[in-house]
């Protein structure tokens, strides 16, 4: 299958991941202004914050889904993935500021007889936890300076991906239509991604065993 990617010149590249940066951010701007003019209804903090919670899970599905898109469709995109990844943590960030400083108003005991109330937050908290040095590392100097072990981190972003999950999923009572399509297709590109190693080595035993066979 033919590969799949933006046909950019070279000189305009580093301009489209620039562009995705302010595309991407443009959503919490525009909040940030309807709550600031009063447009956000009767609950405009828990709204914000419900809002920044879930475009948090939906570029963090775009950030899993760089890789599959490229291995099952041919679909490459992977010079937009560190974007992705830091706009995912943009989001966690301001997410946890506004429940931090809005909601809770930095009372750390109101904070944690919330937690205790409602444990899910501990995974969302958790998880922005991990994502900080993905964040911290993601630049080609990190890259370099931790050289294999860069890999090994920056496979935390699959145990971010499940506690968010379940942060999203048990953030309501009842799952709505867009919570179960969004825990599903995290389940599904974790499970990918746990399938993916195990594919490769048995591609590589048959390339081996096929090599063996016409040798003999």
């Amino acid at each position: 299958m033919a590969g799949l990617s933006l046909s950019l010149p070279k000189r305009w590249q580093s301009a489209s991941v620039w562009a995705l940066y302010a595309v991407g951010l443009l959503p919490a701007v525009w909040t940030f202004y309807l709550g600031a003019t009063d447009q956000l209804g009767a609950d405009p903090v828990k709204t914000f914050e419900l809002f920044l919670g879930i475009w948090t899970i939906r570029f963090l599905i775009l950030t899993l889904a760089v890789s599959p898109a490229r291995d099952l469709f041919g679909w490459n995109y992977l010079r937009y993935r560190r974007a992705l990844g830091l706009l995912t943590f943009y989001y966690a960030l301001m997410h946890f500021t506004v429940y931090m400083v809005l909601d809770q108003a930095l009372d750390l005991s109101a904070v944690l007889d919330d937690v205790l109330k409602r444990p899910f937050i501990m995974f969302g908290m958790g998880a922005l936890a991990l994502l900080v040095p993905l964040a911290v590392t993601s630049n080609n100097f990190s890259i370099r300076r931790l050289g294999p072990n860069w890999v090994r981190l920056h496979r935390l972003v699959y145990i971010v991906a499940a506690a968010g999950a379940v942060h999203f999923a048990l953030s309501t009572k009842i799952l709505d239509l867009e919570q179960y399509i969004y825990v599903g297709l995290i389940i599904l590109l974790i499970l990918y991604r746990s399938w993916r190693p195990i594919a490769r080595s048995r591609k590589r035993g048959q390339g081996r065993q096929r090599s063996a066979t016409a040798s003999v």
